[in-house]
């Protein structure tokens, strides 16, 4: 930035006293202090702005590593996984000949390829509170309308 020293604030002074004069070098002077103020705000934020995008490649560039690294690491898990169940179905093979993939019983043996669990209703909603809380405690178990619980206890009409 430019180095201004006090006799040159001065001289810039004195010469703006007497071009504007002395009425209208307070307004002038606050009106350049606010530009001066409003320049320096928009060169903050600019500088800002500029740190955030290098921040944000820099991560970026993080990211692409840690991505590439995860790759990496499942194919040599996969790869991994791989070699030790051909190895194991070749011992499992090598150790009872008759049993060999595509032979009769070897698919018996094998678990099934999934777990499913056996008549689970996942839409029933399920209450949180068991039932027999409810019975003990005196909870309604079914809805009832307004009618019908009016009617339940509505005490017995007497005809005399």
């Amino acid at each position: 930035m430019v180095d201004f020293g006090f006799d040159k604030i001065a001289l810039i002074g004195a010469v703006a006293l007497i071009v504007i004069g002395p009425e209208r070098l307070p307004r002038v002077a606050r009106t350049v202090g606010h530009l001066l103020g409003k320049a320096q705000r928009y060169v903050a934020d600019v500088k800002a702005e500029v740190n955030r995008s290098i921040e944000l490649e820099e991560l970026k560039k993080m990211k692409g590593q840690f991505e590439d690294a995860a790759h990496e690491m499942e194919q040599s898990v996969s790869s991994e996984i791989r070699q030790t169940t051909s190895d194991l179905e070749k011992g499992w093979s090598e150790s009872d000949p008759l049993l060999t993939p595509g032979s009769p019983g070897y698919d018996e043996l094998r678990p099934p390829p999934e777990y499913r669990h056996p008549k689970k209703n996942w839409r029933l909603k399920r209450g949180a509170t068991p039932q027999w809380y409810k019975q003990r405690h005196g909870i309604r178990g079914k809805a009832q309308s307004g009618a019908a619980r009016v009617a339940r206890f509505r005490p017995p009409r007497h005809n005399a």
